[in-house]
């Protein structure tokens, strides 16, 4: 089992600004011998620069330079920016005044004066901000993780597929490799993906899930890697990618196979270097992060076909985990539909305690193409039109792909006059309109009934005008 280092979960990006080079000489040597990475400053100007090129962790500024610049004029640039360093002020001759600015301006973690033990000041000082950020994060991540105290008790289920599940996750969660999850659209991926992070060495820090083929390339290269202010057009303010936000923890890319070629290149490079560059920024940071991947895609023929490269391939096929379709499962259906009606009779308020026999026997005997996902919108829809203790599922049955193709039942149904393309094509577009229809209009839903990414439902409902 491999032991996280708490020494590389508090290494910083330190900032020193100060116009006299012995105070930043012998505070950079200091800190550096803690293991933090160390940038200095002599001027405002500079100091500036550097700001808007990198993502600090704490600034060490000097309160007043020769100049006669402030350090609290960096204070209120960083703030401008967005950043969120922590700044540790020090001035050689201590002012009421200026101190009582600081507080104003907000953002000063400590404020110290000149002397002979300034490097003590300034290293117990820089391990409280980095013990209280840490804090921080840690604060958010169990927040966030709060209702995951049990984590294979959201894998629903005990037909023996399910059961394998359970198992592969308890083996591979000791392990600090690369997981691909692979499963349909639906089958609960991402709740694998939060199991293996709970029962991890990881289990303390973030985990932080984005899904690939959601984002436009632009858009998801600045959310995995940070910007800095001005990178591009629209970033108004510094700000931490995902890779950093999940330092220490675990980070879920789902729908991998969606990932533009571009983008697989400088994942790569990441996975290989275990550091990224924010957009604009001049520097890289070091992350520690236990990556995940996720898809639905046959990512075999994607390399085959150009669409996925062959060496990421590699790199994030370590370990692999299948989840099985709930076609596969039909036993675990009623628990995972019993689960979601008390749920959402729960969150409604209302006296809904089962489903007829015969609604059960329905959901039961359906094949489900969109998995756990469909089963639990089928489930709300039952709960939301349900008016005593008795649910009756319905808005499902014609989504069957065995009814639309042989409507009669017939086991060998009559093929299409119409020529098979074209027969397709109707079939498509029913599909599309049906889930649609079962979406209540919600495209990122409907896309989700009928297992496809956001991207591609866009692309097949422009093809037929919906």
């Amino acid at each position: 089992m491999r032991e996280l280092e708490s020494r590389n979960l508090t290494m910083a990006l330190i900032l020193i600004v100060d116009d006299e080079p012995a105070i930043r000489t012998m505070l950079e040597i200091a800190l550096r011998k803690e293991g933090h990475r160390i940038e200095t400053a002599a001027t405002l100007d500079a100091a500036r620069r550097k700001l808007a090129a990198a993502l600090y962790d704490v600034v060490i500024s000097d309160l007043r330079l020769e100049s006669g610049e402030e350090g609290l004029e960096l204070l209120r640039e960083s703030q401008r920016l967005g950043s969120d360093p922590a700044f540790i002020l020090i001035t050689g001759h201590h002012s009421l005044e200026s101190a009582i600015a600081a507080i104003k301006i907000g953002g000063a973690a400590d404020y110290l004066i000149k002397g002979p033990d300034l490097v003590d000041q300034v290293l117990r000082s820089v391990h409280r901000v980095l013990d209280h950020q840490r804090i921080q994060r840690e604060n958010q991540g169990l927040k966030r993780q709060l209702a995951q105290q049990q984590p294979l008790d959201n894998l629903i289920g005990g037909s023996p597929a399910m059961e394998k599940v359970r198992a592969s996750i308890r083996h591979l969660a000791a392990s600090d490799s690369t997981v691909m999850i692979r499963g349909e659209s639906g089958t609960g991926k991402e709740v694998a993906a939060r199991a293996l992070h709970q029962l991890s060495p990881r289990h303390d820090h973030p985990f932080i899930s984005i899904n690939c083929g959601a984002l436009p390339e632009g858009l998801l290269e600045s959310e995995l890697f940070g910007c800095v202010k001005g990178a591009y057009t629209g970033a108004w303010r510094n700000r931490r990618g995902l890779f950093e936000a999940a330092h220490g923890g675990t980070l879920l890319l789902d729908e991998i196979g969606d990932m533009p070629l571009s983008m697989q290149v400088a994942l790569l490079r990441v996975l290989q270097e275990r550091q990224v560059r924010p957009l604009g920024a001049d520097s890289q940071v070091p992350v520690d992060v236990r990556v995940l991947v996720a898809t639905h895609a046959d990512l075999e023929q994607a390399v085959r076909e150009g669409r996925f490269r062959e060496d990421l391939y590699y790199r994030i096929n370590v370990l692999p985990l299948e989840l099985p379709p709930l076609r596969q499962r039909r036993e675990d259906v009623p628990p995972l539909a019993q689960f979601f009606l008390e749920r959402f009779a729960k969150q409604s308020g209302k006296p809904v305690k089962r489903f007829s026999a015969a609604g059960l026997e329905r959901l039961q005997s359906h094949d489900w193409p969109g998995n756990v996902r469909q089963l639990e919108h089928a489930v709300e829809r039952a709960v939301t039109l349900a008016t005593g203790e008795e649910a009756e599922p319905e808005g499902f049955s014609d989504f069957s792909p065995a009814r639309l193709a042989a409507p009669n039942g017939d086991a060998n149904p009559r093929l299409p006059p119409e020529g098979l393309e074209a027969h397709l094509a109707h079939l498509e577009r029913q599909y599309l309109a049906a889930a649609l229809a079962q979406a209540g209009g919600v495209r990122t839903r409907a896309a989700e009934l009928l297992g496809l990414t956001y991207r591609s439902f866009r692309h097949h409902a422009a093809k037929h005008g919906l």
